[in-house]
């Protein structure tokens, strides 16, 4: 990617190395784990999350949301407190600080292309957040672990990433290369477009009258559109500003492939149980991209009209 003299995002929060602090408890230990120290919670706890979640329920907020950030690649973590923005900064490795700047020059030309786009629409296109963290995050959708990779909190409209996880993208799932890493921040983005356009919400609202299977089914549609939408963001990058090099489409595709449910399923548990899918097969995530950045249009994005994935 021709990255390196492209506009730096003015909306980056940096966080990485920020003090633990106490929280608010996990609301979801069956989730993210149980508190800080591992002891479980007694039943005075219990019934105050009970009434939360209640009082959420009656004020129109789907619980689930707390902590249903749609991440790009999904794992178990553990609850633990969040942190204090206001820590001191850690020293940082050139490396870490290039590619700080990387992230920061993906999110400016994504902000370039939706603004375009929602212009376009007779719309304005509301800049997301992004918040650069180490190991433990707290969001306006709860805690969150390093983990459970990148994820889109709609409650804050803010984008969190662990840098570390472009490490693993490179060594555990064999997807190195910039354009790579630049996918997965569109990726994240495209929830944040689905939001503002209000189809995150339609498809909560849908999701919390079916069954399991059925609401599986609408979250890989909802991730699937996300790929499409990404792929849309590098179709713009590509004929407005030139910031692709040779190669560059061919290692999104290859981060992709390489999260799909049913390999990371085939890595971790040696078998794949494709009704469990929220994020959609290697294959479909493949084809999704590639149509987004062929057509370069949101209209090709629409995973919701067709019969088949």
């Amino acid at each position: 990617m021709r990255w390196k003299r492209g506009r730096r995002s003015s909306n980056i929060e940096d966080r990485r190395g920020a003090r633990p602090r106490t929280g608010l408890p996990n609301l979801f230990p069956g989730r993210l784990g149980g508190t800080a120290s591992g002891r479980p919670r007694g039943r005075g706890s219990l019934v105050v999350t009970v009434l939360i979640l209640l009082g959420l329920y009656f004020l129109g907020v789907d619980p689930r949301l707390l902590l249903q950030s749609d991440s790009i690649s999904v794992g178990p973590g553990s609850g633990v407190p969040g942190a204090d923005s206001g820590a001191a900064p850690a020293a940082r490795s050139p490396q870490e600080q290039e590619l700080a700047d990387f992230v920061s020059v993906v999110l400016a030309d994504t902000e370039d292309t939706w603004h375009a786009l929602f212009g376009a629409m007779d719309q304005t296109y509301r800049e997301p957040k992004l918040v650069l963290f180490s190991d433990v995050v707290q969001s306006g959708c709860g805690t969150a672990q390093s983990t459970m990779g990148p994820f889109y909190c709609p409650l804050d409209q803010k984008l969190y990433i662990d840098l570390s996880f472009y490490h693993d993208l490179k060594q555990r799932h064999g997807a190195p290369g910039d354009f790579a890493q630049a996918y997965v921040i569109a990726h994240e983005v495209g929830h944040h477009v689905q939001n503002l356009l209000g189809i995150s919400d339609k498809v909560q609202s849908a999701r919390r009258r079916v069954g399991e299977a059925e609401g599986n089914q609408l979250s890989v549609r909802l991730e699937l559109q996300a790929d499409c939408l990404a792929g849309v963001w590098g179709y713009h990058a590509d004929r407005s500003r030139q910031l692709l090099e040779e190669g560059d489409i061919e290692e999104a595709l290859r981060a992709a492939s390489s999260i799909g449910d049913d390999r990371l399923q085939r890595q971790s548990r040696g078998r794949v149980v494709p009704e469990s899918f929220t994020h959609g097969s290697s294959e479909q995530r493949v084809r999704w991209f590639q149509r987004g950045v062929h057509s370069g249009t949101l209209e090709s994005c629409n995973t919701f009209e067709v019969a088949e994935l």
